[in-house]
């Protein structure tokens, strides 16, 4: 990691406990993504100045707690960042003083450095890949990107969808149908005449809504119309000329002798029944 070595190799006198070297590697990540670091502490002093090393008392605190300021190399942003060793690992919180927002990162120090090789540079730190990472995704704001550096459109634009797409309770936007606009009805068209046939007694449309159609069934038919009457049942011109017509009875001849219907059965003498 170009630069590292020779930060490394300049605080390499001062440093003695492997949260010294995490610290030191968190340190230069804030370096390459654009800020500066302007001393140490909380509150800003006179001697405040952007540097890429370490102030010296970068690790006088004995409560093991760093407390470092920044600034952004093309800007006015400034960020706090603090560290504070809890066991075996040290926890990390960077704070932008101007919007109050906040992030934070815990290293496990055994798994990024060996703490007996304090002062070699070629073997104190492990798996730095990984570690760099995790301070570019976790701790550092914009993924790395110092405030006010510009980004490009389609940078922003893949940002957006990728936090879209990590959202489970977002909805899919439907898309619209692709393709060529429905063309419009024809005038000439009526606009009921889709089921019209259904709806039209006389079967002026052609075919019909009805399954089987005693007049048009295929079958030979007697010469029966329907529209000249039937006896004793129906007068003529009772049903239209050309309409459909089911029989209700037998056709052609009507019922010798008086209907049964109309006559008791012999013993019968209740008129409620």
């Amino acid at each position: 990691m170009a630069g590292l070595e020779v930060l490394y190799s300049c605080v390499g006198g001062s440093i003695s406990c492997p949260q010294d070297a995490v610290v030191c590697f968190v340190h230069w990540e804030m370096i390459k993504s654009g800020y500066r670091c302007i001393g140490s502490g909380d509150e800003p002093k006179g001697s405040d100045k952007k540097s890429e090393l370490l102030p010296t008392d970068w690790n006088s605190n004995r409560e093991e707690l760093y407390s470092l300021r920044y600034k952004a190399k093309d800007s006015e942003t400034q960020l706090l960042l603090k560290a504070i060793s809890v066991d075996s690992t040290l926890i990390f919180n960077l704070m932008n003083s101007g919007t109050q927002q906040v992030s934070d990162l815990t290293v496990n120090i055994s798994d990024h450095v060996e703490a007996d090789q304090l002062h070699t540079f070629d073997s104190v730190f492990k798996d730095t890949d990984s570690l760099s990472e995790k301070v570019k995704t976790q701790l550092l704001p914009a993924q790395g990107r110092a405030p006010g550096q510009r980004t490009s459109r389609r940078e922003e634009e893949d940002e957006r969808r990728r936090r879209e797409d990590s959202d489970p309770l977002r909805i899919p936007i439907r898309q619209p149908r692709q393709g060529p606009p429905p063309s419009r009805r024809d005038p000439m068209v009526p606009p009921f005449s889709v089921g019209g046939a259904d709806l039209d007694p006389f079967g002026s449309r052609g075919g019909g809504g009805m399954i089987l159609d005693p007049l048009r069934s295929g079958y030979p038919r007697s010469g029966f119309d329907p529209s000249s009457g039937i006896p004793d049942i129906l007068p003529p011109g009772a049903v239209p000329q050309g309409a459909r017509f089911d029989p209700f009875g037998p056709v052609g001849r009507p019922r010798p002798g008086p209907d049964p219907d109309h006559m008791p059965p012999p013993g019968y003498d209740d008129m409620f029944m």
